[in-house]
C-alpha cells in the first residue's frame, strides 16, 4: 500500500498538480481506505508544525526581506565593488562576493536574487555586460545562501534527521567559501576571454575603509551567529530571532532608513513565503508517517544495502537521486520526502550524516539552475530577460567536497 501512495504522488505530480495537492490527496485517500480516524490528519499536521527549530525559517525569511528594503543590500554592494571591482570580471566578481556576504544574514537563494541580484544585474547591464551572463552569474551565486550559515534548507534538514543544526551550519562554511572561490575563478577566466569591463583602478585605503564601515554590521552578523551557536550561547532558532532584532537595530538606528512601512511589507512577504513552506512541511510529515507505517524506508534501505554497502558508492547514488529530484522539486519538498528514506541506509553504511546533509542540500540547489524547476533561473530572468545560467561550476564544487569529506564536515 505504501508504494501505491508513492506512485499516486508521482502520478499527480507529473500530471501537473501543485506539490501540496500531490502529497495530500494520496495521504487522505490512504486514511479513508484504511479506515483510520479522520482526526489523524489534523493530529499529524499539527505535530509536524509543533517544532522549535522550524521557528527559525520565518525569522530568517523576515531578515532577508528586511535587508532588501532597508538599504543593507546597497551597502554590501558598494563594499564588494570597492574590494573586488578591479579584478578581471569587475561587477561579475562583485556579484559573487556580494552574494556570500548577503547569505551570511538571509540564508535563502531567492532573497539574494530579489534584493542584491536586482542591483547587480542592473549595474552589470549598464557597464555593457551581456544580460545572459549577468543573469547566469546572479543565479549561480545565489545558491551560496542555502549552504553558508544561516541556511534555511539546512535547518529543515536538521529538523527532519535530528542531526545537530549547529554542526550542519558550521559544516556549510568551507563548502560555501570553496564555491565562492570556484565561481570567482570561473568568472575570471570568462572575463579574460571576453574582455569584460572592470574598475579603472584599485581602491585606496581610505576608499576601502569608507565602504567597509557602513557594511561592517552586515559582515559581522554571520560571525556573531556562528560564534554564539558554537559557544552554546543560543540555539539556531534563538540566533534567528537575535539576527532579526540585529537587522532592525542597524537599519533603524545606525542607517536610519527603516520605516514602519518597511516592517509591515517585510512581515507580509514573510507570511506569504513561510506559509508556502510550512504547508509543505505539514503535508510531507503526514506523507512520511504513512510511508513509515507501511515500512517503505526499511524496504528501500534493505534493497540499497543489499546492492552495495560501500559508503562512497552509496553517496554517489544519493548524489544522483537528489540532483534529479532537484530538477523537479523545491529543496524543502525534496528534503522532507526523500531524506527520511535515503539518509538511514547511508548513515548505517558509514556516511557522515553532516556531510550527507551538505551534499544533499547542494545537489538540490543545483536543481534551482537546471530543468525542470529553474527557480533561480526564472527569478533572474525576471530581472534580466535574456539570462541563461549553467551549473558546471557547481558540479566542480560538489565533486570537490564529495571526494574530500573533511571539507563538508563540522570540526
Amino acid at each position: 500500500m505504501g508504494f501505491l501512495v508513492v506512485a499516486a504522488f508521482l502520478g499527480l505530480f507529473m500530471l501537473g498538480f501543485p506539490v501540496v495537492y500531490a502529497i495530500l490527496l494520496p495521504s487522505i485517500l490512504y486514511v479513508l481506505v484504511e479506515g483510520l480516524p479522520f482526526g489523524l490528519l489534523a493530529q499529524r499536521i499539527t505535530y509536524a508544525l509543533d517544532s522549535f527549530p522550524l521557528v527559525a525559517v520565518p525569522l530568517f525569511i523576515f531578515v532577508g526581506n528586511l535587508m532588501n528594503l532597508s538599504g543593507i543590500t546597497d551597502r554590501i554592494f558598494r563594499f564588494a565593488y570597492t574590494l573586488v571591482g578591479r579584478m578581471p570580471g569587475g561587477l561579475a566578481q562583485v556579484n559573487v562576493f556580494g552574494s556570500l556576504i548577503f547569505s551570511g544574514m538571509s540564508g535563502a537563494a531567492l532573497a539574494d536574487i530579489g534584493g542584491l541580484g536586482r542591483i547587480e544585474i542592473d549595474a552589470m547591464k549598464k557597464r555593457g555586460f551581456d544580460p545572459s551572463f549577468a543573469g547566469a552569474v546572479t543565479a549561480a551565486s545565489a545558491t551560496l545562501g542555502p549552504i553558508f550559515p544561516p541556511s534555511i534548507p539546512l535547518i529543515v534538514y536538521g529538523s527532519v534527521t535530528s542531526v545537530s543544526i549547529v554542526q550542519l551550519l558550521v559544516a556549510g562554511i568551507m563548502p560555501a567559501v570553496l564555491c565562492t572561490a570556484l565561481l570567482m575563478l570561473t568568472v575570471l577566466i570568462v572575463a579574460i576571454r571576453h574582455g569584460h569591463a572592470r574598475a579603472e583602478r584599485w581602491p585606496t585605503a581610505g576608499e576601502l575603509v569608507g565602504t567597509l564601515v557602513p557594511a561592517l554590521p552586515a559582515i559581522l552578523a554571520p560571525a556573531l551567529m556562528v560564534g554564539g551557536m558554537t559557544a552554546g550561547a543560543f540555539t539556531p532558532t534563538e540566533a534567528a530571532a537575535i539576527t532579526a532584532v540585529y537587522v532592525i537595530f542597524i537599519s533603524g538606528v545606525l542607517y536610519r532608513e527603516l520605516t514602519p512601512a518597511h516592517l509591515w511589507h517585510s512581515a507580509v512577504l514573510t507570511a506569504r513565503s513561510s506559509s508556502a513552506i510550512l504547508i509543505i512541511v505539514a503535508s510531507a510529515a503526514l506523507f512520511g508517517w504513512i510511508l513509515a507505517v507501511e515500512q517503505v524506508p526499511q524496504t528501500f534501505a534493505a534493497a540499497l544495502l543489499g546492492w552495495s554497502k560501500d559508503p562512497l558508492m552509496l553517496l554517489i547514488i544519493a548524489n544522483l537521486i537528489f540532483f534529479v529530484a532537484g530538477m523537479f522539486l523545491d529543496s524543502t519538498t525534496a528534503t522532507l520526502l526523500l531524506v527520511p528514506i535515503i539518509a538511514p541506509p547511508l548513515v548505517m553504511a558509514g556516511v557522515d550524516p553532516v556531510q550527507l546533509g551538505i551534499v544533499t542540500i547542494f545537489n538540490l540547489m543545483l536543481g534551482l539552475l537546471t530543468p525542470r524547476l529553474w527557480v533561480c533561473r526564472c527569478s533572474s530572468c525576471r530581472i534580466s530577460p535574456k539570462s541563461r545560467s549553467g551549473s558546471c561550476c557547481g558540479h566542480l564544487c560538489l565533486s570537490t567536497f564529495r571526494w574530500f569529506p573533511r571539507l563538508s564536515s563540522s570540526p
